[in-house]
């Protein structure tokens, strides 16, 4: 049902000489079964809840268990709702180191360069989570049903309906970071704040008709066209408007909101890695900054707070008035 992505999938290096470092971030997807779609167009703030919560429940707990990893990790999720065509495809991406804490948080437990958690163990522990936490969410009257779904309202009916979600084939896809961590972010990075299509993927919009670029999977993502009236096309657009205030980009493990400040330099601790300097301690030369813009007047470190494009810029400027000859 989800999509998860993590830095690695295999049995677990306990040596230190098999260490890999906190950064060799993989990703994972997590879908849906396809048949919950109608379900979820009525009940999205219930439903991508559902998805967040059950999938990282499943990382965290797939992780913990000794036979698999035996750590405590932490991870990233993203939402994503839509397919390359625009149809509904609710998953999940999560990103997490490849590796975590030992149970006593004393050292910092590796897997192997080939293998994080096992695919099928996965699978199997997600979809349970998430159809029972699908039939709490009925029972405790979360879910609502209109039109042609009204019958599922009635209990008998709906565990009926449920009960081949058990059965079905549930996705988790692995996958390492084929080109580094820093693709696996950036490529990420390209829908945290997009909508279903960008506007480099719009072709043309000729006599009602919307024509827009789309790659297939099934066939080596051969870039193709498929054109949509523009009812139509407006229709899958809205598909993947989220409900007001929704949150979808959440932090599970140590990464954590509430527990990444103290964690976080526990794990580059372990690493023998230097943690990141506090964001109020800026360095005072040259060499303690490397990274850094310097300002080409006192050569003193300048950080980029935003970058502007050429249209911001204008919107920002102040208008120029000229005075009449």
């Amino acid at each position: 049902m989800p999509e998860v992505s993590d830095c690695r999938s295999g049995t677990v290096d306990r040596g230190a000489s098999a260490r890999t470092p906190p950064d060799a971030l993989r990703p994972y997807r997590v879908h849906p079964a396809p048949s919950l779609g109608a379900l979820v167009l009525q009940n999205k703030k219930v439903l991508y809840d559902l998805l967040f919560r059950t999938s990282a429940e499943t990382l965290l707990e797939v992780a913990r268990d000794p036979r698999h990893l035996g750590a405590e990790i932490g991870f990233f999720s993203v939402l994503h709702t839509w397919s390359q065509q625009l149809k509904l495809h609710p998953h999940v991406h999560c990103v997490a180191p490849a590796g975590g804490f030992s149970p006593d948080r004393a050292r910092w437990m590796c897997s192997r360069k080939n293998y994080f958690l096992p695919k099928k163990v996965l699978r199997k522990v997600f979809r349970g989570k998430f159809v029972n936490a699908l039939e709490q969410a009925f029972q405790d009257g979360l879910l609502r049903f209109e039109g042609n779904l009204k019958l599922l309202a009635k209990p008998k009916i709906f565990a009926a309906w449920l009960r081949p979600l058990y059965r079905q084939d549930w996705v988790v896809y692995l996958k390492p970071p084929f080109g580094g961590p820093e693709y696996v972010l950036q490529y990420l990075g390209r829908y945290t704040h997009r909508v279903a299509i960008s506007n480099h993927r719009l072709v043309s919009f000729i006599d009602g008709q919307v024509t827009f670029r789309w790659r297939d999977s099934a066939h080596h993502n051969q870039q193709k066209l498929k054109t949509l009236s523009v009812d139509k096309f407006l229709r899958r657009f809205l598909l993947h408007i989220l409900p007001k205030g929704f949150v979808r980009i959440r932090h599970f493990g140590f990464l954590a909101n509430r527990r990444r400040t103290k964690l976080l330099p526990l794990c580059s601790q372990l690493l023998g890695s230097r943690p990141q300097p506090q964001a109020e301690h800026h360095a005072s030369s040259t060499e303690e900054a490397p990274g850094l813009y310097r300002c080409p007047n006192c050569g003193g470190p300048m950080k980029v707070i935003e970058w502007l494009t050429a249209a911001d810029i204008q919107l920002r400027s102040p208008p120029v008035v000229t005075a009449a000859a």
